[in-house]
């Protein structure tokens, strides 16, 4: 319908034509490259979904697999502390082995990186279908199911996810693979912020022309939400769900940390620091690897996430350079 009211203001073949604008993905393109941050942290991501995804590659240039136990690296004598300096760094492996164990750091680093960011993308995703599933029918609907899916919106938000996510955990069985189930757990507590978004956005866009032009002409709910709506709606959701992605890492991490996560010989990193808090005096490269690897991952998401939010609503940078020039100017 928007289509048809913007085809209506065309001009005809004698007039002038104004230039095309740029497109929306070109427009946003743009506004991303000119933040060198952003550019930055995309770079890293990219590596890390890399690194993640030819894990089996780069162990088998290494030689290793993250499950194989190597009893004679480590020093049973002394409570299991890899033989030889820096954790048993050598030409067979790269970053050194697991005490007690023998495993080899590097592969069970790599691997570790595929669960973790498969876990926190799976999450991620059933959230964003789920929140806006449940935004649009909110939104679209009559009063009895708007209030019925908000008040639901409003427990799912409120709920602590880890309280709740710890008693989910502790009580389903071990048989269900833990990264599956971590990320079925995570999507379906934490889907009311997207939930929100959508409502509001959806509130706010029917009112306008087009959608109440769409209404009259016949077109259903679906079809109104899927051309009118959902391309609107793009901007806030994707950039909420930039946002959410290391937040899933952090609380996949954490699980997997109290024990009712990722289980071994799985490797994650937040289950590699579950086993590695006995070990920072005596192997501490065991402890800082993966939590290196956290550290790194969250904050190039989060960076990334705020520059797509900046490119995607050029406004809030606006706002930013106004109110910083205001100030610079009142000071002077």
């Amino acid at each position: 319908m928007s289509e048809a009211l913007l085809a209506s203001e065309t001009p005809g073949a004698g007039a002038t034509k104004a230039p095309v604008p740029a497109s929306g993905a070109r427009q946003f393109w743009r506004r991303l490259r000119t933040q060198r941050a952003a550019l930055v942290a995309a770079a890293v991501v990219a590596l890390l979904v890399l690194v993640a995804l030819a894990a089996p590659l780069l162990t088998a240039l290494e030689g290793q697999d993250p499950t194989s136990y190597h009893p004679g690296l480590v020093d049973s004598a002394r409570g299991g502390v890899p033989v030889g300096s820096f954790g048993g760094i050598s030409a067979d492996h790269w970053l050194g082995v697991e005490p007690q164990t023998g495993r080899d750091l590097f592969a069970r680093l790599v691997y570790g990186a595929r669960v973790s960011l498969g876990v926190a993308l799976a999450a991620t995703l059933l959230q964003i279908v789920l929140g806006v599933a449940v935004g649009l029918a909110s939104g679209l609907g009559g009063r009895w199911l708007d209030q019925t899916l908000s008040r639901a919106t409003d427990v799912m938000v409120a709920l602590p996810l880890m309280v709740f996510a710890l008693a989910l955990l502790a009580v389903i069985p071990s048989s269900v693979p833990r990264p599956v189930l971590v990320a079925l757990v995570v999507g379906f507590i934490q889907w009311g912020g997207v939930a929100k978004i959508v409502r509001a956005g959806t509130i706010s866009l029917k009112s306008l022309d087009h959608v109440a032009a769409a209404r009259l002409s016949g077109w259903g709910g679906v079809r109104i939400a899927r051309r009118e709506l959902l391309p609107a709606l793009a901007a806030p959701v994707i950039t909420y769900a930039a946002l959410l992605v290391p937040t899933n890492i952090t609380v996949e991490a954490a699980l997997s940390f109290l024990g009712v996560g990722v289980k071994p010989p799985t490797a994650s990193w937040g289950q590699m620091l579950t086993s590695a808090d006995v070990w920072y005096q005596a192997a501490p490269q065991y402890l800082l690897l993966p939590a290196a690897a956290l550290f790194v991952t969250v904050l190039a998401l989060t960076v990334l996430g705020d520059g797509v939010r900046t490119a995607l609503d050029p406004r809030a940078a606006s706002r930013l350079r106004i109110g910083t020039g205001r100030k610079r100017e009142g000071g002077s």
